[in-house]
């Protein structure tokens, strides 16, 4: 995996890189948005790690000019910013992942993997910002409807991806393989009409699906 890391701190960036390297990945680290958008032409990178607070050209307004360029490769913020607004423009303006500086880098390699894979990654304690984000927008009766639908292991699968768990640490606390818990999850989103675990999670939080009544309504399983 070449990763592309644009970061203005030289220590966190020189840090990160060497930690990467040592697992495997190639980096290309580079200190401003200016010669990011040079290195993203002339490296081809499998994925960005993008800093959202740069002086002169902001990280966001670099992701912006990139989708605008129709540079297509995942693009993740890699941010100490939790603010609302942050990650909603960031979604919204083309970025695949959000993450924070203050993750596990076992974490970051593996959500690294989960957004060259084409999956939307947020991080975990971010899903009621977006759900309070969302809860201005008209889901009512039809989400209603669309939950109804799911069964109570779907149900109980939905309330792990909005824990931020993986489809291996799903697997292993339900005691069942990794492609039982595929299938399962893409009925979840068919069923939600919804196209990435983000948004289904954003649905289980905001609808408050996975309180100890739900959970005992499943008996545990």
């Amino acid at each position: 995996m070449r990763v592309l890391l644009i970061d203005d701190h030289a220590l966190f960036r020189c840090g990160l890189q060497e930690l990467l390297e040592r697992r495997g990945l190639e980096v290309i680290a580079v200190g401003d948005a200016a010669s990011g958008l040079q290195r993203v032409i002339d490296t081809s990178p499998d994925v960005i790690l993008l800093d959202m607070r740069m002086p002169q050209l902001s990280g966001l307004e670099l992701l912006r000019q990139l989708r605008a360029a129709q540079q297509m490769m995942p693009i993740a913020m890699l941010t100490t910013s939790a603010e609302e607004r942050d990650v909603i423009e960031s979604l919204q303006s083309g970025a695949q992942g959000y993450l924070l500086k203050d993750m596990e880098p076992e974490a970051l390699i593996a959500a690294l993997g989960e957004i060259v894979q084409g999956r939307t990654v947020v991080a975990p304690e971010l899903a009621i910002v977006l759900a309070r984000a969302v809860q201005a927008e008209a889901r009512g009766i039809q989400s209603s409807s669309r939950i109804a639908d799911l069964t109570p292991r779907e149900q109980e699968i939905l309330c792990h991806l909005a824990e931020g768990q993986s489809n291996k640490a799903i697997a292993r606390q339900l005691g069942i393989s990794d492609g039982t818990v595929k299938l399962h999850v893409k009925a979840i989103l068919r069923k939600l009409d919804v196209h990435s675990r983000v948004e289904a999670a954003v649905i289980a939080v905001e609808r408050e699906l996975c309180d100890r009544s739900l959970n005992h309504g499943n008996g545990g399983q």
